[in-house]
């Protein structure tokens, strides 16, 4: 609420958006404590695939000939962490599962990005997702309170590394972000993005002894890669454009 455009501007419409956001949220955390973190993180990572899918009825915008590559591509991605058949670990209990959550978790990101899109065609305004973050934040929160009280056997590095989570890794990071696609490029702004998934695997097992399978490994560079290169090709795309609308 800090954010002065997260103050109004709670419509329906921000509310849906919300919903979408707010769901993801939950249900990445939940894939996580299920599936080893760099299944989740990959596998939330196909948005991308369902944004493609859906955006003629969402967004009125026709898929290029050469997406039908990249949705061919993300799909074997995302069938080879299902391939795997991967052994429960103690750090990821229920990979089936966890896996199946991801996926329904990058289907509401998709929704989510789709949502904001229209939102911001809808009013003009470059913090009209404001809003719907806010909205999905306190969804998400009164969807896991039910879980979380009563509070038993809180510790004061729990409240510490909540307090972390909340402002930092949602808060600020989206503060950040949404301030710094507004000076970087988005091929590069993509680029950079995918650092996370990168090196998800690499904390993991640093700290955590977490390996997913090498097949998990392959289906993941596969969908960052598909994403890359649909990044890449619109990017080219859009320069292009602009070069033959000068001359």
């Amino acid at each position: 609420m800090a954010v002065r455009a997260a103050r109004s501007g709670w419509t329906r419409r921000a509310a849906i958006v919300g919903a979408f956001y707010g769901a993801t949220m939950v249900m990445f955390v939940v894939a996580n404590k299920l599936t080893t973190s760099a299944n989740a993180i990959f596998l939330q990572d196909t948005a991308p695939l369902y944004v493609l899918l859906l955006s003629p009825f969402v967004l009125r915008e026709q898929i290029q000939k050469r997406d039908f590559g990249i949705i061919a591509l993300m799909i074997v991605g995302m069938l080879l962490f299902f391939y795997a058949g991967e052994r429960d670990q103690e750090t990821a209990p229920n990979i089936r599962d966890g896996n199946l959550i991801a996926v329904l978790s990058g289907l509401a990101w998709a929704g989510t990005i789709m949502g904001l899109r229209l939102l911001r065609k809808d009013s003009g305004e470059r913090n009209a997702a404001a809003p719907a973050i806010v909205i999905g934040n306190l969804m998400a929160f009164g969807a896991c309170a039910a879980f979380a009280f009563p509070v038993a056997h809180f510790k004061p590095l729990d409240g510490a590394l909540i307090g972390y989570l909340g402002i930092f890794q949602i808060a600020l990071a989206y503060i950040l972000l949404t301030r710094a696609v507004a000076h970087v490029p988005a091929f590069e702004a993509v680029i950079l993005l995918l650092i996370e998934p990168v090196l998800n695997p690499i904390w993991t097992y640093a700290f955590q002894r977490e390996s997913p399978h090498a097949w998990s490994i392959v289906g993941g560079a596969i969908i960052l890669g598909a994403t890359t290169l649909k990044t890449w090709l619109d990017n080219r795309a859009r320069s292009r454009g602009k070069s033959r609308s000068a001359v």
